[in-house]
This record gives structure tokens, sequence and C-alpha cells, in this order.
């Protein structure tokens, strides 16, 4: 395992992020940042694993799969990672959330989902309590259904929110950056060629982004993450830890009782 390495996303916010697991994630979704050879771990089959110290953790909260999928080879995810006492997992799978013992982050619309469907809350079941927050895949075109549009009913995101804020899951809408052009033709008056972090991508303009947001500011969880055109910044954002110690704090607590 070699010298651990920053995501320069999350520097600065108490976040500290790691990846267990080698090389690129099966999942294999489309932009996804670490797949597409723009990540700050490239060459992946030679920075990954990318493990931090305890000591270098210190008191920081440990964002566990930056990159790839803490569903994939699961086992051996939370075998490396029992060792930090404050962390969460990032995974696109609803399978068995409770059995990662710790908090959990969901993506709901992975890959060829992405603007047609999402996970739906499970049922009559009640809610996971390590569910940190569910995370859904945003752009200009997948958040309502438009007149004669296949995909789900009611478009992606307002499903997500309608949904999932329904049964008391914060949602953190994350919107999409593009490499190329192709995707964002379908809303070209919403998307600028700009830096983000460490790449320049297609991505959504701050104007836009306050559209999107204020179709959902009267529910208060709903959340964006960062500030598009603003700051990517983790830690100008708060999102994680937030819901981090809101989770904890539920877990600890399981019956809901005062």
């Amino acid at each position: 395992m070699g010298t651990y390495i920053e995501n320069p996303k999350t520097k600065g916010s108490g976040i500290v992020c790691c990846i267990p697991q080698k090389g690129r994630c099966p999942g294999g979704c489309k932009d996804c940042f670490f797949q597409s050879g723009r990540s700050y771990l490239e060459p992946l089959w030679k920075n990954t694993p990318n493990m931090p110290s305890l000591e270098y953790v210190g008191d920081r909260v440990v964002r566990v799969n930056d990159g790839n999928d803490s569903n994939h080879c699961r086992e051996l995810v939370l075998e490396r990672t029992r060792e930090y006492p404050r962390r969460f997992y990032n995974t696109s799978s609803p399978d068995d959330l409770e059995g990662y013992g710790a908090p959990v982050v969901l993506t709901l619309n992975p890959g060829e989902m992405t603007d047609e469907d999402f996970h739906r809350p499970p049922g009559d079941m009640p809610v996971p309590k390590n569910l940190m927050f569910v995370r859904v895949r945003t752009n200009m075109w997948n958040l309502h259904k438009r007149r004669g549009e296949p995909g789900v009913h009611g478009g992606v995101v307002d499903g997500v929110v309608d949904m999932w804020t329904e049964r008391d899951v914060p949602v953190v809408l994350t919107f999409m950056a593009y490499h190329d052009c192709i995707p964002v033709r379908k809303r070209p008056d919403g998307y600028e060629y700009r830096w983000r972090t460490l790449n320049p991508y297609y991505a959504i303009t701050t104007a836009a982004w306050r559209r999107v947001m204020a179709r959902y500011e009267n529910n208060p969880l709903v959340h964006s993450c960062g500030s598009e055109g603003i700051s990517s910044a983790c830690r100008h954002c708060g999102n994680c830890l937030r819901e981090y110690f809101a989770t904890m704090e539920r877990m600890r607590n399981p019956e809901g009782e005062e």
C-alpha cells in the first residue's frame, strides 16, 4: 500500500476519505469522476487502496469509498475500516444497509438509472436507523417527467424527494458534471464549461442550480452537495458531518425514546 493521498475536495473539512479496494469499481457508472480518468488517485492501479493511518485520521470522520462502492468486496471493506472510530460508508446498493454497523449514504440512481429510475424506500419496513441520507444524481432533465417521456412517474428527483423525505430521510442532490457536451445539449442554457475542483467539466450554472434548489426550498430535508459555481469544497458544505452526528444519535437511541 502506497503513501496516502488526500482528496482535495474534503481538505480542511473534518472528513478524511479512504478506499479499501484496489482498482476500478465494477459498477462502471458513466460520468463518475472515479472512473473517468480524472480522479485525484490516477493511476488507480497504483494509488489504490488509499488508506490513511489512525494517526493521520485523528479525531476526524472517515468517509469510506469516495471512489468505488462499499458493497464491492464488502467483507474486505468492513475489515479494513473497522479500526476507524468515526466512519461512514458510501454505496449504491440498498442491500442490508444495517449490516454496515455504522452510518451509510445510499446513492439512489446509479449508472443507467440516473435519468430513469431510483431505489424506493423499503415498503412497510422501517428505514434503517444508520441511513445518513440518500443521494440523488441530479441534472436539469431528470427533475420531473415531461409529457411523452419514458421513465419513472413524476420524474427522478421529484420522486426521490416525495418518497424519501416523507419517510423523514434527508435527500442530498449531487449535481452531475460531464466531460463532453453531448448530454448537456438537452439543456444548454443551464450549463457552462468550468473548473470543478481539479478538472474542467460541463457543469450546471449557478443561476440554474438556484432554480433547481428553489423547487425544494420549503422542504428542510433537501440539501445540495456544495453550492454549484460558488464552491464545491466540503468545508463550505457540512452536509456529511451534520448528518453523520445526527445518525449517530439515532443509533444510540434506536427505539426513539426520549
